[in-house]
C-alpha cells in the first residue's frame, strides 16, 4: 500500500471514528439517530485534519501533486460540508427531529449530572431536562408517524 493511499485510509478512519464519538455524550443509546448535521461536521474535521496532519508530515509526503489534491480536496469538502451544516439545506422533518434527538440528550446529560449547588441553578438544571425529555418523546412519535 502506498503512503497516500494509507494517508487516506488514515484520515477516512479518522474521520469515522470522529463521527461516532460525537454520540458518546448522549444520556441513553435510544436517544441514538442517524444525523445528517453530525456527517457534515466529521466531514469538515476531516479535511481539516487532512490539512494539517499533510502540513506536519509535509516531509514525508514529497509528491507535490499529490499533495497539491489533497490540499484542495480538503479545501473543497471542508467547504461543501461546512456550507452543508451551516445551511441545513438537506435537513428536512425526520432528518431534522434525528438530529435534535441526540442533542436534546446531550442537555439531558450535562444538567442532570453536573454538580449544581446554587438552587436556582438546579432548578433550572431540571426544567431543561424535563423540557427535553418531553421534546424528545414528541419528536420520536412524529418520526415514527412521518415515517410510516
Amino acid at each position: 500500500m502506498s503512503k497516500y493511499a494509507r494517508f487516506f485510509l488514515m484520515i477516512a478512519t479518522s474521520t469515522l471514528v470522529m463521527f461516532g464519538l460525537m454520540y458518546l455524550n448522549t444520556y441513553q443509546t435510544d436517544h441514538l439517530f442517524f444525523s445528517e448535521t453530525r456527517l457534515y461536521m466529521a466531514f469538515y474535521m476531516g479535511a481539516a485534519m487532512a490539512v494539517i496532519m499533510l502540513l506536519f508530515m509535509l516531509k514525508m509526503y514529497t509528491s507535490a501533486a499529490k499533495n497539491s489534491a489533497i490540499f484542495v480536496t480538503a479545501i473543497v469538502i471542508f467547504s461543501g460540508s461546512l456550507w452543508l451544516l451551516r445551511s441545513q439545506s438537506t435537513v428536512e422533518d425526520v432528518s431534522w427531529m434525528k438530529a435534535m434527538i441526540p442533542h436534546h440528550s446531550i442537555a439531558i446529560l450535562t444538567s442532570s449530572r453536573a454538580n449544581i449547588s446554587d438552587p436556582r441553578v438546579k432548578d433550572l438544571a431540571n426544567r431543561i431536562v424535563e423540557a427535553q425529555k418531553k421534546e424528545i418523546d414528541e419528536m420520536k412519535q412524529l418520526i415514527e408517524g412521518l415515517s410510516q
